[in-house]
């Protein structure tokens, strides 16, 4: 069921008090770094790939390991699989911060973590990290964006990390990156905090609120230069912008700040990083993929007529067709606009829909507010306090990397 208009007025009056006490969770594990660069210290010691490093003999992708042309991998149907599912296990990762950790924060269930992604036409291919490492050998991948990114970010990390060896990798925190390397592959996995993609006053990682945004809709180059070079770039921006119905902004002259529609001004900001885009990006050597909005569960009425409660306590997907008042139509026009003139080639991970469903898999009470697990008064009070923004891991964000790591092997050139 498509959103319809009279829902406008309830959703403007109820986001902004859900996602103010929400999104702070995010940010507040990150310290002051301002070394961006990729000429800085830190890049230098920890995220820069040896250029010298010798490749072994190359992976070879079969047509075994790659969809079919012409599918459709974002249509189809959760199924309950509990003998391949979850990929990995909150114990065996010791990567994930307590945001995400909900069994070990107290969650009584576990189902959300059994259910798989399978496309109507096709079948994805069984993440193989082994053959992703091989893929990545010598390489960047960096996922950018805002918290629940970080999530995605997080959840590659361990997807990866089990099959690698005690000693032969690491994990550092350098605000505002995190940075997990495979030494034996030469192969790093990174994650950029940029809420907006253009520069704003949220860009730094912890001091900062969400009532009081300010963006530079025409402002990218301080965070391009730590993504020039990068072999693959994954970007996402949604929730930050979504606060109210407008945002304040400044396009054009720094001194001039303006109120805006979000909608124009995302436009606004997505021109700019598609103008990064062509005058940066290496086709032959860099890879460019953006992901579709993370939906939101704050209002159960949506997909249970006559409740008032939110995401706490579901246990199961939505069953039939169904698309949430949380995620933005206008916002998914202008993405396709946008990548109608793009030069460069952009691969859009269209997960939204897929992600409608799983209304069972978000944090709920089962995570963090501003750095501390929820008090037992707070938990009592889900209706005020459930996380309905950020996902449980292992969940959601697995399948999310499962379809990228589809195409990248889908893209991947086998040489003899």
């Amino acid at each position: 069921m498509m959103p319809q208009p009279w829902l406008d007025r309830r959703i403007q009056s109820l986001f902004p008090v859900a996602l103010v006490s929400i999104l702070l969770v995010g940010s507040v594990r990150l310290v002051l770094d301002n070394l961006k660069s990729n000429q800085s210290h830190i890049f230098q010691s920890y995220g820069k790939t040896d250029q010298s490093y010798q490749q072994r003999k190359p992976v070879f992708v079969s047509s075994a390991d790659r969809f079919e042309n012409g599918c459709n991998v974002f249509e189809g149907k959760w199924v309950w699989d509990n003998v391949t599912y979850p990929i990995y296990t909150e114990e065996s990762c010791p990567y994930l911060v307590k945001q995400t950790t909900c069994l070990r924060n107290g969650r009584p269930d576990s189902l959300y973590r059994n259910w798989r992604w399978q496309p109507n036409a096709c079948k994805l291919p069984r993440f193989d990290p082994l053959k992703l490492l091989d893929i990545l050998r010598g390489k960047r991948l960096m996922f950018i964006g805002d918290s629940v990114h970080r999530g995605q970010f997080e959840s590659m990390t361990c997807m990866l990390q089990s099959v690698i060896p005690d000693g032969k990798k690491s994990f550092h925190r350098i605000p505002p990156m995190k940075i997990f390397k495979a030494k034996e592959y030469n192969a790093s996995i990174e994650y950029y905090w940029a809420p907006f993609i253009v520069e704003s006053i949220s860009d730094h990682a912890t001091n900062h609120t969400v009532s009081k945004r300010l963006v530079s809709l025409d402002s990218i180059a301080r965070h391009g230069k730590s993504w020039e070079g990068v072999d693959v770039l994954v970007f996402e921006s949604y929730v930050w912008w979504m606060y109210r119905p407008t945002i304040n902004a400044t396009y054009g002259s720094p001194d001039d700040i303006q109120e805006y529609n979000v909608t124009k001004a995302y436009r606004l900001a997505l021109e700019t990083w598609a103008n990064w885009l062509d005058s940066n990006i290496n086709p032959l050597t860099q890879k460019v993929f953006f992901m579709s909005m993370s939906p939101t569960h704050l209002w159960s009425w949506e997909w249970k007529p006559g409740s008032d409660a939110n995401c706490f306590n579901e246990s199961y997907p939505i069953q039939g067709s169904y698309w949430g008042t949380g995620s933005s139509l206008a916002i998914m026009k202008i993405i396709h606009d946008i990548f109608q003139k793009l030069k460069t080639n952009v691969t859009f991970l269209n997960i939204t829909q897929l992600s409608e469903y799983r209304k069972d898999a978000h944090t709920s009470i089962y995570g963090e507010r501003k750095g501390k697990l929820l008090t037992k008064e707070q938990r009592a009070d889900p209706k005020n306090f459930a996380d309905c923004i950020h996902w449980c891991l292992p969940g959601v964000p697995d399948t999310w990397n499962e379809i990228l790591y589809a195409y990248l092997l889908q893209n991947h050139q086998n040489f003899l």
